[in-house]
């Protein structure tokens, strides 16, 4: 049984629901990412998603474009974002560590010898953004050759037409996309979220968890009522941002902050 299924029927078990926390690898550098990595599973953290640093990364909004240029300029690149998973899993062999991007770096670095490191280093789980499910023949049968697990992306817009072939492939969970548009610009609608919801369910038995927009401890409670789990990134990107100091540094604060929050939201869950 694979990591995220462990945590999924765990809390599915204790009635609890997942809190996922996304940050950028190598933002504001790889020391800072690495403390804060190592620190998020003792502070409410059940799974961690890792963005793959992208030069366009276009379905993010500002918060996570400006984090991917922090990182880019601090010198982080694909090899050491596999690094910061090597390192972190030495003292964390049970949470989920998920890898979220877009496909030209993964094609650069060698999708055989990316989906191979993954493995070896304890990647549970990918999400590639600008591969849909048209692409499967690209990537996804040798990520499920390699038993690691794809999930994708279910938006307010998709019909149920689109999301029977969406979900077809689907493994790990599904991330429903709780707003129309790029990460972290707007706030969901709880009514509209439900609703879509109960739609995805009668098509898949898979946990469903919900990202994009969701920012304070009050709408992840909200989301968490028809979710499986919930999502926090922009929130905790903003506030790496905040505690930069002159130079670009992480001051320390940001540290503290983001765990703050983590243990904050993951009381309501």
């Amino acid at each position: 049984m694979n990591r995220l299924k462990k945590t999924f029927d765990k809390l599915n078990k204790n009635n609890k629901k997942a809190l996922g926390i996304f940050i950028t690898a190598g933002d504001p550098n790889f020391e800072s990412s690495l403390k804060l990595i190592t620190n998020l599973p003792d502070n409410g953290a059940d799974f961690i998603e890792i963005g793959m640093p992208f030069s366009d990364p276009m379905a993010d909004g500002p918060s996570i474009q400006l984090s991917s240029q922090r990182a880019l300029k601090s010198g982080m690149n694909l090899y050491k974002c596999l690094s910061l998973i090597k390192i972190f899993r030495e003292k964390n062999s049970h949470t989920p560590i998920i890898l979220m991007g877009y496909y030209n770096p993964i094609y650069k670095f060698g999708k055989e010898k990316f989906i191979k490191n993954c493995i070896e280093l304890g990647v549970d789980a990918l999400i590639i953004v600008d591969l849909p499910p048209e692409e499967d023949d690209e990537f996804y049968y040798e990520a499920k050759k390699n038993n690691l697990s794809m999930i994708r992306l279910v938006t307010p817009t998709t019909d149920e037409k689109r999301l029977k072939k969406i979900l077809l492939n689907a493994t790990g969970f599904v991330y429903y996309v709780s707003i129309t548009g790029i990460t972290g610009t707007q706030a969901p609608n709880i009514k509209s979220v439900q609703h879509n919801i109960e739609k995805i369910r009668k098509v898949t038995d898979l946990p469903i968890v919900i990202g994009f927009g969701i920012r304070s401890s009050a709408q992840a409670a909200l989301m968490s009522k028809s979710s499986d789990g919930i999502v926090i990134g922009s929130a905790v990107v903003d506030l790496i941002k905040k505690n930069l100091d002159d130079d670009g540094n992480s001051s320390g604060e940001d540290l503290i902050e983001c765990l703050d929050l983590t243990r904050e939201i993951s009381k309501v869950l």
